[in-house]
């Protein structure tokens, strides 16, 4: 009996270990760029999902629709990419769906700031409530430019965003400031001050001139896998 014990526990842990291994490769196969979370993150964006008709040309209307939940993340940056790599955080769904992102974020440095909106379909920015760039429509990977001078203190944030038909999604928000490259825009760099009663921001001085705009770069798109073949698109039974 003490033979047969010592041979049965260190299978045991065989067996443990193999289904341990085989679980790597789907970590390590997640995607980078997410939508999203459902952790919640007090400091960053909002993100309410919806789901859309099918054939929806715009984001007109959006707010008329009921959420069908709520994700969270402090930047938008999902490059161009085969929509057969999945939406992590958001849905099954593969198209016809929304994400309504709104949030504060707060200047330290007054002056003009200049954006830079990707989007695979539409994508619009507001910021407080003033549109700054128009991407909307259903189209391929477009860039929008937009610039507004900004006061020191906290400012409202919203990117409304809508995938239409498959094949590819993009969402990306870039940002520069007065003398800076261009990055991805997050509320943890525009985060609000630790004693706001101590923050203080620079005097008015003369306008330098202004930066030039933003590159109207279009980032490479990430294919899907080799061997996936494209999902033949349903009637949506939702709808």
């Amino acid at each position: 009996m003490l033979v047969r014990s010592v041979v049965r526990m260190p299978m045991r842990y065989v067996c443990l270990l193999a289904s341990f291994l085989v679980s790597l490769p789907a970590v390590a196969q997640d995607p980078v760029a997410v939508f999203g979370t459902t952790v919640v993150i007090p400091s960053g964006l909002k993100g309410d999902i919806y789901h859309l008709p099918t054939n929806t040309q715009t984001l007109e209307g959006l707010t008329r629709l009921r959420p069908e939940g709520s994700i969270y993340t402090t930047a938008l940056n999902v490059p161009p990419q085969d929509f057969l790599i999945g939406f992590p955080g958001i849905t099954k769904r593969f198209e016809w769906f929304a994400i309504d992102y709104s949030g504060k974020f707060w200047i330290e440095n007054p002056g003009l700031y200049r954006f830079r909106l990707v989007s695979d379909d539409g994508a619009m920015l507001y910021i407080d409530g003033q549109l700054v760039a128009d991407n909307d429509g259903v189209h391929s990977t477009e860039v929008r430019l937009g610039s507004i001078r900004l006061a020191g203190g906290m400012h409202t944030i919203r990117v409304p965003y809508f995938q239409g038909p498959g094949d590819t999604v993009a969402l990306m928000l870039e940002v520069a400031g007065p003398g800076e490259q261009p990055r991805i825009f997050s509320t943890d760099e525009f985060k609000p001050p630790v004693n706001p009663e101590t923050w203080r921001f620079p005097a008015p001085v003369d306008l330098p001139p202004a930066d030039p705009d933003l590159p109207r770069v279009h980032p490479e798109r990430i294919p899907g896998p080799k061997d996936a073949k494209k999902k033949k698109k349903k009637p949506n039974p939702d709808n």
